[in-house]
């Protein structure tokens, strides 16, 4: 290469290097420029109003023209009356660092009403509230390493919420623990406890069926103790890799469309595992589920639904199909059902699709297929489709209308 080349490709690798360093040099200046321009206020009080006060803060925050930081260096705040809307227009992060609110004679409406976009609280406890911890009613919300204990619904995202990440929280002793208004876009609810929640850990429930988006994810939580872990009712939800344990109605509760339910552990409880309930197309797939009185997974009057590779073991019954979409069958496929005190698989008034399942040493037996007879005296058929299962020799019994 010619003398000259060599210093064309030097001038355009100088020309580079120059445009990258402006570059860093604008980026690293823009980001300075921020940080030196954030707004820190430091919540010193904790009365319900005055100055140095959480009131207070919310105020200031709400007119500053830069990104504002509110900082909790008291270990109690009393909130007796409305606190104003979290409104920053630049964003606002609530930093706890251990703080109480006690809102206990707040009355009704919620604690934090999150109106303001790039919003996040960490660090809080709230405890006591009539109403909801936190109202989010706008997008990127953060939610971290907080507890909320003794409200009515601890976190209540609106349908108009999005982007919203919940980890690492505690909630406890709580009618509802997360409520959605819809499938909210973007939105992980992950690594929480719940803990005693008296209607459920989860309510994502709508009346309507809408049209699938991006489901809600619910992962790595731990439900323990709560009436119900997850009731999700035409919301797209997608409930993988929890534990619960010790449900006193079910562990999740599907009703309608959007739900799968994938790789769950299920122990112990006062009733059933995983129900689908008029749901359709609905996915229940390689959980574990053991120490249940009651059935392990129960489909009933449902459609479409896919019930597969689940492993069940040390409880009541295995596998239910009551009264379902004859046009539309429901299937189970691999699953495997140890030891149950009464039936592996009850069929009763259905025609699901029974592949290649196990049951071993049912102390009953390992499928019982009954005819449903209303009171109006027509015969709703119990007819399964049978392919390849193993029964272990153990008896079945079919239906009158098949022998």
């Amino acid at each position: 290469m010619s003398h000259r080349a060599w210093s064309a490709v030097a001038v355009l690798l100088l020309a580079a290097a120059l445009v990258v360093a402006g570059w860093w040099y604008q980026t690293q200046h823009a980001a300075a420029q921020s940080a030196a321009s954030a707004l820190t206020v430091n919540v010193t009080s904790g009365s319900d109003r005055g100055p140095g006060t959480l009131r207070e803060a919310l105020f200031v925050a709400a007119t500053a023209h830069a990104p504002a930081r509110i900082v909790l260096q008291v270990p109690e705040v009393s909130v007796e009356t409305p606190l104003p809307p979290v409104v920053a227009a630049h964003g606002v992060a609530i930093v706890g660092q251990g703080t109480v609110i006690d809102a206990h004679a707040l009355g009704g409406g919620p604690v934090l009403d999150v109106a303001a976009p790039h919003a996040s609280i960490e660090g809080l406890t709230v405890r006591g509230c009539t109403g909801s911890a936190v109202l989010l009613r706008s997008r990127q919300f953060r939610l971290l390493s907080t507890t909320i204990e003794r409200c009515d619904v601890a976190v209540d995202v609106a349908a108009n919420a999005g982007d919203v990440l919940l980890e690492h929280d505690r909630f406890s002793g709580d009618r509802i623990g997360v409520r959605f208004a819809a499938a909210t876009p973007d939105t992980s609810v992950v690594g929480n406890r719940f803990e005693g929640e008296s209607d459920a850990g989860i309510w994502a429930v709508r009346s309507d069926a809408e049209a699938r988006g991006t489901p809600v994810l619910v992962r790595d939580n731990r439900f323990d103790r709560d009436h119900t872990g997850v009731v999700a009712g035409n919301v797209a939800v997608q409930i993988e890799h929890n534990e619960f344990l010790r449900s006193q109605d079910a562990a999740v509760h599907l009703v309608g469309a959007g739900a799968n339910v994938r790789n769950n552990h299920v122990s112990g409880g006062a009733a059933m595992g995983i129900i689908a309930e008029n749901a359709n197309g609905a996915v229940i797939e390689n959980n574990e589920l053991d120490g249940l009185p009651a059935y392990g997974i129960m489909v009933r009057g449902s459609g479409n639904t896919l019930v597969r590779g689940n492993r069940i073991y040390n409880c009541g019954y295995g596998l239910a199909f009551v009264l379902g979409n004859a046009g539309s069958p429901s299937t189970a496929v691999s699953n495997t059902v140890i030891e149950p005190r009464f039936n592996g698989i009850d069929v009763i008034g259905d025609s699901p699709i029974l592949r290649r399942n196990q049951i071993v040493r049912p102390h009953a037996l390992a499928l019982n297929v009954q005819d449903y007879r209303p009171p109006d005296g027509r015969t709703v058929r119990g007819e399964p489709f049978l392919e390849d299962n193993s029964f272990g020799g153990a008896p079945s019994r079919l239906a009158e209308s098949h022998r």
